[in-house]
Parts: structure tokens; sequence; C-alpha cells
């Protein structure tokens, strides 16, 4: 019976150290990540040059500021990649396709020309739970 018992609390310490390592979910509704788009950073419109400012990390959210009411033109998308485990990835119509390196934390900036149709932005390791989307008008 010890034996069993040593080898069941030996199995529970395994399984509590893998979880742990899978990481976590810092939002405090619990098991959703954020995926946020709203327009409070950026003046919208397609006077090139607008800045769309992205985020990912430290724990599992993501989002993207300034798409409510977005129209098509020219952009800045700016993001900034908080997390090694995570990446910020876009794509959508016209052949838009730009992502931050997982293994890679800080700013990086691209350069898109968004046009009508809809738009997702993920993180590649946890794309069913890091996502959003927005629509182009």
């Amino acid at each position: 019976m010890t034996r069993r018992h040593l080898t069941l609390g030996i199995l529970l310490l395994v399984l509590g150290l893998a979880l742990a390592g899978c990481g976590g979910d810092d939002d405090e509704a619990g098991g959703e990540a954020a995926a946020t788009t709203d327009a409070s950073t950026t003046s919208g419109g397609s006077s090139g040059g607008t800045t769309l400012n992205g985020s990912v990390g430290p724990g599992f959210d993501i989002s993207l500021d300034g798409t409510d009411g977005i129209t098509a033109g020219d952009y800045t998308l700016v993001v900034n990649d908080q997390s090694t485990a995570h990446n910020f990835h876009l794509t959508g119509p016209g052949g838009v396709d730009v992502s931050t390196e997982v293994s890679e934390e800080g700013e990086k900036s691209f350069d898109v020309t968004l046009v009508p149709g809809e738009y997702k932005f993920q993180c590649d390791p946890h794309a069913s739970q890091m996502n959003g989307s927005f629509t182009v008008g």
C-alpha cells in the first residue's frame, strides 16, 4: 500500500509540473484570451500612415486597437510582443500576411495596405484561444 501511495504522489507531482509548464491564463474571467478591437488609439480612415497598435503576451492575451470602423488604406501596424512563447500574426485580403517571431520579444512595425474584407490576427502556437478579427469597410 505504501508503494502505491508513493507512485500516486509522484504521478500527481509530475502532472502538476507538466500543467504548470504549459502556461496559464492571466485573464480574470478565466479560460478565454482577450481579443479586443477599439478605435481609441488611431484616427481611422485611409490617410496613409495611420497606426494600428497590436499587443501579444505576456500572458495569453492578444489585441489590436484601432479597427472599429476602419476603412481601406495604408497603415502602420506596431506590435508590442511581450513573450517568447507567442507571436502576432495578421492575415487578410490583398496579400496581407505579417507576423512577429515566436522566439523574439520587443516592438516591431509593419506597413500594410488594407482593402475591404475580413482580417484575422492570432498567436500561431495558441491560435485556438488567442485570436481576433476585424472587417475593413
